[in-house]
């Protein structure tokens, strides 16, 4: 199992083409047998865009990989992952399960 951190989408000011809002999602999963069991999760990150800043990059220039590093930076990374592997747990061995004894 690894995460698979991607960008889906980007918000920038259209005057300077500074990003300031990244939605970014976080997915794993684990096959066993025919069944394949997933977690994921999904937020935002807000950035304060400096165009003057010697390390501004501009908006057509960014790679996915750059606003993953930002992105990276302001989240609790492993308490994701943490959490996101919980979730495949649970869907492995449910907590609470449903059926009837007859």
């Amino acid at each position: 199992m690894a995460v698979t951190w991607t960008i889906s989408q980007l918000e920038r000011n259209a005057a300077d083409d500074g990003v300031f809002v990244a939605h970014w999602r976080a997915n794993d999963s684990e096959v066993v047998g025919d069944i394949t069991h997933s977690g994921s999760s999904y937020g935002t990150c807000g950035f304060t865009p400096d165009s003057s800043d010697e390390a501004f990059i501009p908006f057509s220039d960014l790679t996915e990989a750059d606003v993953l590093s930002w992105t990276e930076t302001e989240l609790d990374v492993g308490a994701i992952e943490a959490s996101i592997a919980s979730q495949i747990a649970e869907s492995k061995e449910p907590a609470v399960q449903t059926g009837v004894p007859w």
